[in-house]
């Protein structure tokens, strides 16, 4: 009996040692199997750095939310039309193009609606550095939310971090290359022409007149970009200064551009019409002379950014240099 079970007493452990090691061979396949797909679902990402902060995208950033006007405008002159914009007054502006053709409107430009957003399903939110805290709280919940910003001088950093999302970053780079080599033509041409000369940019807004710092909204072009003299009233500005019109004819500028839309003036639409029959404008030197130009650019333009610094830097060298 015991010579029997002997033989069976083997063949048992064998067949369990056998079945230990298939089970350790399944465990460890197992285990390469789940770190393929975890290596797999790490290339399907990427990390972009923008203004110093990191950003995690998915690799294939194809489905773009541009959610301020800064962004629309780069998606404009970068042909790439986002899934989702924000509108005005429902709208998306014309001068835009069909860069917006396939876009759906997705609500207030201060609070876009996450609900909408979560239905369309975006790669990558393009939104603004206006934003309040609690917006971009969900907003991050729909995707990854970047804070485009709408600091003028940004505008290089706001293009090719939408070059890069869109594999167009050989576009912008020839975008800004073209555009500062015009600018510094233009600034050794204004250095012999202009350097007495004051120009001016106001935008009117609920009926009154604004003016803005060097730095913010199409001034950069003029003081920095240019090399224009600046006046004292626009270096003093803060951001957005509300001025008088007996303040503006007391700048006196030589050149003024006139910047004027009628949705910012719902309550004023006659303003323009108006300012160009008064006494007191009439005085300005730039106004006696006809160098001042009305809605020179598109008064909905955002200023700061490629397409808007390219198109201004156009009329001001078909304007000014002569």
């Amino acid at each position: 009996m015991k010579k029997l079970l002997m033989p069976l007493l083997l063949v048992m452990l064998f067949t369990l040692a056998a079945c230990g090691n298939q089970g350790t061979a399944d465990k460890e396949e197992g285990t390469s199997e789940v770190a393929a797909t975890t290596e797999s679902e790490e290339n399907k990402e990427q990390t972009i750095t923008y203004l110093g902060e990191e950003y995690t995208v998915p690799a294939d950033s194809d489905k773009i939310v541009t959610a301020s006007q800064e962004a629309m405008e780069d998606a404009a002159i970068l042909g790439v039309k986002p899934i989702g914009a924000i509108a005005t007054g429902g709208a998306f502006p014309e001068y835009l193009g069909d860069s917006m053709s396939e876009a759906k409107e997705i609500g207030d430009k201060r609070q876009p609606n996450s609900e909408l957003l979560l239905q369309m399903d975006p790669d990558v939110i393009l939104g603004t550095s206006k934003f309040q805290p609690e917006v971009v709280e969900s907003l991050n919940k729909v995707a990854t939310m970047i804070p485009i910003s709408h600091i003028s001088t940004d505008w290089k950093e706001n293009l090719l971090l939408l070059a890069k999302l869109s594999d167009k970053t050989e576009e912008a780079e020839t975008i800004i290359e073209d555009y500062e080599k015009e600018a510094a033509e233009g600034k050794e041409h204004f250095k012999k022409t202009m350097s007495d000369k004051e120009v001016v940019m106001v935008r009117i807004r609920g009926g009154n007149f604004f003016v803005y710092s060097p730095d913010v909204y199409f001034n950069p072009v003029l003081y920095n970009d240019l090399g224009l003299p600046v006046p004292e009233e626009i270096q003093a500005s803060k951001s957005q200064e509300m001025i008088s019109l007996e303040k503006l004819a007391e700048m006196n500028p030589d050149y003024l551009f006139v910047q004027f839309e009628e949705g910012e003036n719902a309550d004023s639409p006659q303003a323009l019409e108006d300012l160009k029959g008064n006494s007191i404008f009439k005085s300005i030197t730039a106004v006696k002379n006809d160098d001042i130009f009305y809605n020179s650019v598109p008064p909905l333009a955002a200023g700061g950014t490629a397409l808007s610094k390219t198109e201004f830097l156009k009329v001001v060298m078909d304007k000014l240099a002569h």
